[in-house]
């Protein structure tokens, strides 16, 4: 079983930037890739991006390509999700999720077997 956790978020006005970070435990991370997912009220959850068991494979979203940039640190055992250029549709709450099998980062909720409870982002116009 593999517990996680994201804190960061928080109210932002447009333009500006939050850092968000999500901490596991329970497995052995470094062998996990890692991503992120928004579900904004009413909507389904999006894939924003993920990066693999080394950071050497990431894949992004197209509406956050350029502005979003997802890290990992294998000793902390957390993965950073940098929000640039916040717009406000980037408003939702963010969850982290873990792939226990597969190297691909994927965009389909379905291949993450953990998850997080989410950390809310409202980004103000």
């Amino acid at each position: 079983q593999v517990q996680v956790e994201e804190s960061g978020g928080g109210l932002v006005q447009a333009g500006g930037s939050l850092r968000l970070s999500c901490a596991a435990s329970g497995g052995t991370f470094s062998r996990y890739l890692m991503g992120w997912f928004r579900q904004a009220p009413g909507k389904e959850r999006e894939f924003v991006g993920a990066i693999n068991w080394n950071g050497g494979w990431k894949n992004y979203a197209d509406s956050v390509k350029g502005r979003f940039t997802i890290s990992r640190d294998n000793f902390k055992n957390t993965v950073d999700l940098q929000m640039n250029s916040l717009k406000p549709e980037d408003t939702a709450v963010y969850h982290c999720a873990v792939r226990v099998f597969g190297d691909y980062p994927s965009t389909r909720p379905s291949d993450y077997t953990y998850w997080g409870q989410g950390t809310q982002v409202t980004v103000s116009s």
